[in-house]
């Protein structure tokens, strides 16, 4: 299999810089690799010696254990470095004497060391301001001699969404066809980044897929984002559309994925020269989604979806709030394979941009 359009190259805004048939290639070579690992089969040649970095700006249990066991398993290792245990990569202007060290230092000494780069940030480590974290990991990308990875920002999770289709497409063998709801769920937190429901209507529609989006009024994605859905779907022969009714949205979907995001006019807003102009209103944020804690998924609406139809998550879900312990624990639940999925996803994506043939 060759590998040269895959290696060297930044996983970061994957849902658009790698076409259909790319991503293609990642779903099939991640159930090759699965293959192997359930039965036992020796792939530690693939990326042998190698070395990985992960910096966590955020929280993470799937992201973490799936990269190190990932890396581990194709014969390399892993090296997490927690912000505040290492002197903290920070762009310039907002580097703090004695505790951080400038983004382009960092990413050139890594890169001497060590064979690929993982990021993680939203949210509070980049001031809630949208955009921001994406142009972190860009910033690592521009200094960087080895390959960006982006563990999920502000913006996009393009692993979860790989291990997302690789889960559709082991559920029903194909994408076309499909009816999927990425649907807005409420919790009791407003911190939620909107990465997670972009990145799986971006790659839904490149797969092909009949996508719906679905949320209250007010919870509305990035308008960049949902241009490139409509065309991601004229481009494969899919469908688009948004609705604002939980209930209509299910009816006869065969994959529903509801999940609490924030609200993008509630976050903090800078002008053209990157100054802060509004601080993020997490108040009133907190006022949208309280009046609109009926869109939950339980089991009255799961007898809406196609009786084959399944039920996914990203996980960590925020149980009798997003979802009744009924469905997430219930027979039509895949989270638990979906979650398994990240670490073939994952494995896939390093031995492909990390490796080299296989």
């Amino acid at each position: 299999m060759r590998t040269n359009n895959f290696l060297g190259r930044n996983w970061i805004d994957a849902e658009y810089d790698f076409t259909k048939e790319e991503w293609e290639t990642l779903i099939d070579v991640a159930l090759y690799l699965k293959r192997k690992y359930a039965l036992n089969e020796d792939h530690s040649y693939l990326l042998k010696n190698k070395t990985l970095f992960m910096i966590f700006y955020n929280q993470s249990l799937r992201t973490r254990t799936t990269f190190t066991a990932g890396i581990n398993q194709l014969g390399g290792f892993a090296q997490v470095l927690d912000p505040g245990k290492i002197y903290t990569p920070a762009i310039k202007g907002e580097e703090e004497a004695y505790s951080t060290e400038r983004v382009s230092d960092v990413a050139r000494v890594l890169s001497r060391v060590g064979d690929a780069i993982a990021i993680r940030m939203y949210g509070p480590p980049a001031q809630w301001i949208y955009g921001k974290a994406n142009s972190y990991i860009k910033e690592f990308a521009k200094w960087a001699d080895v390959p960006i990875i982006n563990m999920e920002c502000d913006k996009f999770h393009p692993t979860q969404a790989l291990a997302d289709m690789i889960t559709i497409k082991e559920k029903f063998g194909n994408f076309k066809g499909k009816k999927i709801v990425m649907s807005w769920a409420y919790s009791g937190s407003v911190e939620k980044p909107i990465s997670v429901p972009q990145s799986v209507i971006l790659s839904a529609t490149k797969m092909g897929m009949d996508v719906v989006l679905a949320h209250p009024k007010g919870l509305e994605l990035d308008s960049e984002v949902l241009q490139k859905c409509k065309k991601f779907s004229k481009e494969t022969g899919g469908s688009f559309e948004i609705s604002n009714s939980m209930k209509n949205a299910f009816e006869d979907a065969d994959i529903v994925y509801p999940k609490s995001w924030g609200a993008m006019n509630y976050f903090a807003q800078i002008d053209e020269n990157g100054k802060k102009i509004k601080d993020e209103n997490l108040k009133d944020m907190n006022k949208l989604f309280e009046a609109n804690k009926h869109w939950i998924c339980d089991e009255k609406k799961m007898k809406l979806i196609d009786k084959n139809g399944i039920y996914m998550h990203c996980l960590p879900a925020d149980r009798d709030m997003e979802v009744t312990d009924a469905v997430i624990d219930g027979p039509q639940s895949v989270v638990f394979d979906e979650a398994e999925n990240r670490l073939h996803a994952q494995k896939a994506i390093m031995a492909m941009i990390m490796g080299g043939r296989m």
